[in-house]
């Protein structure tokens, strides 16, 4: 049984299964651990970028601690202007919408802060810690004013987040890193 539910969760769950005691629960000691390499699904990587309006606000560390109290690590952070080239790389997707050129503009008129967070099931994690300005116990929810100053961009997907730390990092810029509280956080 435990193989059967190792399977169907992935590497996750296979280092799970691994780590569970041999024979009778609660009986044998522990098996091998899952240590040295992590399993793929630990290493989901997303973006996040704190808008002009967070860091001139300075919510960057209620948005920081938020991530780490879910567990999530981070691997890559800088604060930087945003030039417009870069602005219009990311958002290049929404070229044809009206508020295009305002969200263009608006990226661009202070610093912000591009962060990559890795974890479990990180990018979909993410999105609803986000939420939207009005759902309370969310970034959105609890920090942002409006909708056009909603604090925080997020990757919508796992591809998405891909391209988007591609467009906003160089693959030495994100730091590879042990996590001394991972047993603590997943149990492997």
């Amino acid at each position: 049984r435990v193989r059967a539910a190792g399977a169907a969760m992935g590497s996750l769950g296979r280092c799970l299964a691994r780590s569970l005691p041999r024979g009778q629960p609660g009986l044998s000691p522990p098996g091998p651990r899952c240590h040295g390499s992590v399993p793929p699904d630990l290493q989901e990587k997303t973006l996040l970028v704190a808008k002009p309006d967070a860091v001139q606000r300075r919510l960057l560390g209620d948005i920081i601690q938020r991530f780490e109290r879910r567990g999530f690590k981070l691997v890559a952070m800088k604060l930087l202007q945003a030039d417009r080239r870069l602005v219009e790389q990311h958002y290049e997707q929404l070229r044809q919408k009206p508020f295009y050129p305002a969200l263009v503009a608006y990226m661009t008129s202070g610093p912000v802060v591009a962060m990559v967070w890795e974890g479990y099931d990180v990018v979909r994690s993410t999105r609803a810690m986000v939420g939207d300005s009005s759902a309370v116990g969310t970034i959105r929810g609890d920090l942002s004013v409006h909708i056009t100053r909603n604090v925080v961009h997020a990757s919508d997907s796992v591809e998405m987040a891909q391209r988007e730390i591609g467009v906003w990092f160089q693959r030495d810029e994100l730091v590879a890193w042990e996590s001394r509280d991972r047993d603590n956080i997943y149990g492997l």
